[in-house]
């Protein structure tokens, strides 16, 4: 086992001026209250494991412990361990002497902690601070600047205080939001306050759910930021702070984002309270939701019912949300979130043999509610819903015959990202180019009170409600599964085609098409490149220029005309932009990550616009144009190949699935004499969909 062992440093002192009267009573008394011991100046990087997690920690770690021996002259009095942590993604204990005084806190985001050491601990001359992973799991961290400060916790938080109220600058009325405290680093503040009736607290995070907030606050140079979700702007202030400072100051933010007609839902909500991890109560979760701006929360605890309305009314935050019963069925295959669930409904049973039996037991808990398919890409249990061994993407084709037990699936999940953040929308294209009515959503799977930010990602859903307090569910259910919904990760792309026609509705044809696109987002994200697609192929983009990235509300506004297409296709539009290092809106690596290369992007899309070509009335998918072509080909591979000539890629990869099915596709890629004839659009579906089925074939075999 590698370490790190540091040389013992010497004795220094330096003198807080609590009070006046303090200083008096330590040099009375003899103690040495509010001196500081530096133990470790520097930031020392960790790894437990032998791999590299992220491309910015170096190659090779200093070691996977830290041991630090120090001399202290003087052990009498209170003692606090005060330290900055980068990066923790798992549990590493913190010990002096063998003496476990806790963890480092689980969260990758830039942190002041501070731990109280018990009376005892500490030993005249030489002692011995340890950090060390106790889980045995890869993990790289930094951790560092480490001081032994001779205060207790409560007397350093307590420094100074901090009276802060957050107003809605359009209304003048007191706003629920989250504050944030940097030091001049950017690293979370810990604060001298707990959770409350009012308040939920994190390092450096304070929810306010009231727009009030008073806490303590040691002594130093400081950034204050509030804001509230996507919606709103964010005001900030800096401010030095002296030992004995009471200062109040008044924030204002105010609604940035045009959202008429939508509404903002979360539908992946955890509490520690009944998920049992994380660190959300019930109260605290109550807080959060409105302080992000959460008009519609769907409470998912796993594998059961939870109702928030009663918390949320004795928290005095219940005008600013409409909750919704929900469940994040759990299973061996899979986790779904169903909803809106009535008090009372048994729990769906999850010890299934398949998804079929999943769906009937969960469609008895919603009946014509709404089924999410959950971070499909992620391993939980050992399965991987859309593990390339039984699932090939661009095609939606379950390889083992199961068919989705969904109408709903996340294309974002801001608490479990993918390294490719396109990877979930391409698996989103393909279910809809198979023919399933799949509604794309964005949500947060925050089980945290900070970790992960509620609402990060979340959906829009279209909804004639402007009272958040009283939204009509019905209607939102009814909504989302028709594909009503913008999907939002700091951004939205909003699209109408044909001057009338939004997400989820079909568009009748007979000639060119109008699509006109609007780019929205708060003045604090930009936004880069907005995209066009047709049945998952991208054909048409337009580069935001960088006068328009950065205007607040609507980044961008522009229409495309497109020539009629030769069969029904579905239009998505997105918007992306760069992830920038903002501290009130850190984004979290990716939970399961492909590689150690990760780039932040924010992203936003638009539901699908189905253009019906036809002219039955109906969408209809490219699976559906395939088969019928494959059967006017009556079973000749030739025939097929030139009947594709007028359809798109999609279409192709679709009629390749079906050669897969009947047997026929290995020997066409290898004699390849009926492709070379093919249309371009023809040769890229097939080759796209034989490389990734022969991956299929590989992966399983091993």
């Amino acid at each position: 086992m590698t370490q790190i062992v540091m040389n013992p440093l010497p004795f220094r002192f330096k003198l807080t001026m609590h009070c006046f009267f303090m200083i008096v009573l330590s040099l009375l008394l003899g103690n040495s209250y509010g001196q500081e011991i530096i133990i470790s100046s520097e930031m020392h990087h960790l790894r437990y494991g032998e791999q590299q997690e992220w491309s910015d920690f170096p190659k090779i770690a200093a070691g996977d412990r830290l041991e630090i021996p120090f001399a202290l002259e003087n052990t009498e009095g209170n003692q606090t361990l005060q330290f900055r942590q980068q990066d923790v993604k798992h549990a590493w204990q913190v010990k002096i002497n063998g003496h476990l005084l806790g963890n480092l806190y689980r969260d990758e985001k830039d942190k002041i902690i501070y731990l109280d050491i018990p009376s005892g601990i500490l030993t005249l001359g030489n002692n011995r601070l340890q950090i060390e992973q106790k889980d045995k799991i890869p993990d790289d961290i930094r951790i560092g600047q480490i001081k032994l400060i001779y205060q207790s916790r409560p007397d350093i938080l307590s420094e100074a205080s901090l009276h802060i109220e957050v107003y809605d600058k359009t209304s003048g009325n007191l706003l629920p939001a989250r504050i944030t405290v940097t030091n001049p680093e950017g690293a979370l503040q810990t604060v001298g306050v707990s959770s409350s009736e009012t308040l939920a607290v994190r390092p450096g995070i304070v929810y306010t759910g009231n727009g009030i907030a008073t806490f303590g606050i040691p002594s130093g140079k400081y950034s204050i930021y509030a804001n509230r979700g996507i919606e709103y702007g964010v005001d900030s202030l800096q401010l030095a702070i002296k030992p004995g400072d009471k200062i109040h100051k008044k924030l204002y933010i105010k609604r940035e984002v045009p959202t008429e007609g939508w509404i903002s839902s979360d539908t992946h909500i955890h509490t520690f309270t009944h998920s049992g991890h994380g660190d959300a109560s019930m109260q605290e979760r109550s807080i959060t939701i409105a302080g992000e701006g959460i008009e519609l929360p769907i409470i998912t605890d796993h594998n059961k019912h939870i109702d928030m309305d009663s918390t949320a009314k004795a928290m005095k935050v219940a005008t600013y949300f409409t909750s919704v019963i929900g469940n994040e069925v759990t299973t061996h295959f899979g986790h779904f979130n169903v909803f809106s669930i009535r008090k009372n409904t048994p729990v769906p049973e999850v010890d299934v043999e398949n998804w079929d039996g999943l769906l009937q037991n969960m469609q008895k808990a919603v009946g014509k509610g709404v089924i999410v398919l959950n971070h499909a890409r992620d391993v939980h249990g050992g399965f991987r819903p859309f593990d390339q061994k039984r699932h090939i993407g661009d095609a939606g084709i379950n390889l083992e015959g199961w068919k989705i037990p969904a109408n709903a699936m996340e294309v974002i999940n801001s608490g479990a990202h993918q390294t490719d953040l396109m990877q979930l929308y391409k698996d989103w294209f393909g279910l809809l180019n198979r023919g399933y009515a799949i509604t794309p959503i964005g949500a947060s799977d925050s089980h945290d009170v900070s970790r992960y930010l509620v609402g990060q990602a979340r959906t829009y859903i279209r909804s004639q409600s402007n009272d958040a307090r009283r939204i009509d569910v019905k209607e939102a259910i009814q909504n989302i599964r028709q594909g009503k919904v913008m999907v939002n990760f700091g951004l939205m792309a909003e699209m109408i085609v044909d001057h009338k026609y939004g997400p989820g509705d079909l568009v009748p044809n007979t000639g060119e098409i109008n699509v006109a696109v609007r780019v929205l987002g708060p003045n604090w994200l930009d936004a880069d490149t907005v995209s066009l697609y047709a049945n998952g192929i991208k054909i048409r983009e337009a580069v935001i220029s960088k006068d328009d990235e950065s205007r607040t509300g609507v980044k961008w506004n522009g229409t495309w005309t497109l020539p009629r297409p030769a069969h029904d296709v579905f239009l998505v539009a997105i918007a992306t932009g760069p992830g920038k290092a903002l501290p009130f809106w850190q984004i979290a690596k990716p939970y399961q990550p492909d590689s150690p290369l990760w780039e932040p992007k924010v992203m936003g899309s638009s539901g699908a616009v189905w253009v019906d070509v036809k002219g039955d009335g109906t969408p209809t998918s490219a699976y559906a144009y395939a088969q019928q072509l494959w059967k006017d080909a009556a079973g000749k591979v030739e025939r097929l190949i030139e009947n594709l000539k007028l359809y798109d890629e999609a279409v192709s990869i679709q009629a390749a699935s079906i050669l897969m099915e009947e047997g026929l596709l290995d020997k066409l890629m290898k004699d390849n004499k009926p492709l070379e004839q093919a249309s371009p659009a023809t040769k890229t579906g097939f080759h796209k969909f034989y490389a990734a089925w022969l991956l299929s074939k590989e992966i399983k075999s091993d």
